[in-house]
């Protein structure tokens, strides 16, 4: 036996014996183990068979796929918030840190630049037709999302901003979770009452939103960053850019797709009692910031308001 094979064999053994087995077994079913092609490793039959469009319409095939891709980015930015809120505990593991929020910039980039799959992909009368067939349904029901802003940020960040001004990050949860900024998104157009969309969503994740949120207090990435890279320029580049990619241009990209497919026929899509994005998608009017400290004066007083004026155009 060459020695390197050897060594692996001696390896693989010592592996085993710590958890009391027998290495030899797991050798005799390596020999009768087939290889795992690509498509079985990535399960790509059952994958394809995921999409159950609700209508006829061939655009709602766009529709459904783009938010399966969109969820499955969201999981990998989990990831990530996970590992840095698990893992970063000294000043020394500024190389960690910063990579993983480079990965999470790196992947809501791929999803800001990738909305026109939907913005541009889909014929507006399509949509129109099937968008009807999924109420309540609604992307603003994604709860991967509200996970990662509560990773993201002290709540009382996420607070909506006619409230914002009364609570600290040491506030009570409970009260300030019923202020969110998000809740006040999902009222009708014509009555303000909450939508059947917010309903759902509530009585599905209210409990497990507000469990992660407690968990989180004082041991979110923006908590991680004043503890241990205050004043960092290299962290603060980043959690700038996360700021910017979360709180401006996503729910943008979100902003200019509903112009172009809703605004023409704001009577039909009133009709639908449909969650109130023209004031809650602008980032103007939700001034949202993870970071508010990394901003200036000016900047803060302008959030978002550039982009709204170009989305307009």
């Amino acid at each position: 036996m060459e020695p390197h094979i050897e060594k692996l064999v001696e390896q693989l053994t010592e592996k085993y014996q710590r958890t009391g087995q027998d290495v030899a077994s797991y050798l005799e079913g390596l020999l009768v183990s087939d290889y795992v092609p690509y498509w079985e490793y990535i399960h790509l039959d059952t994958l394809l068979t995921l999409q159950k469009p609700k209508t006829k319409y061939k655009d709602e095939r766009i529709f459904i796929m783009y938010h399966q891709i969109t969820e499955l980015y969201f999981r990998l930015i989990l990831d990530e918030c996970e590992q840095i809120t698990d893992n970063i505990q000294s000043a020394e593991q500024k190389a960690e840190f910063e990579m993983r929020l480079k990965r999470i910039n790196r992947y809501f980039k791929n999803l800001t630049d990738s909305f026109d799959v939907m913005g541009q992909g889909m014929e507006q009368a399509q949509f129109l037709k099937f968008r009807m067939a999924l109420l309540p349904a609604s992307g603003f029901q994604s709860a991967q999302y509200r996970t990662i802003e509560l990773y993201a940020t002290e709540f009382n960040h996420l607070v909506h901003p006619d409230f914002r001004n009364n609570y600290t990050a040491e506030s009570d949860l409970d009260e300030m979770y019923q202020k969110i900024y998000w809740k006040t998104g999902a009222t009708e157009l014509g009555t303000g009452k909450k939508t059947y969309t917010l309903q759902q969503f509530e009585e599905q994740y209210d409990t497990t939103l507000l469990a992660t949120a407690k968990t989180m207090k004082g041991k979110t990435i923006g908590s991680i960053a004043s503890r241990y890279f205050e004043g960092d320029a290299d962290i603060n580049k980043q959690l700038r850019f996360f700021d910017t990619n979360v709180n401006v241009n996503w729910p943008l990209a979100h902003y200019k797709t509903a112009v172009k497919y809703l605004q023409r026929d704001p009577e039909t899509i009133a009709a639908t009692g449909g969650t109130n994005w023209q004031k809650y998608l602008p980032p103007r009017f939700q001034k949202r910031v993870f970071y508010p400290n990394l901003w200036s004066a000016q900047e803060l007083e302008e959030w978002g308001k550039a982009w709204v004026e170009e989305a307009r155009a």
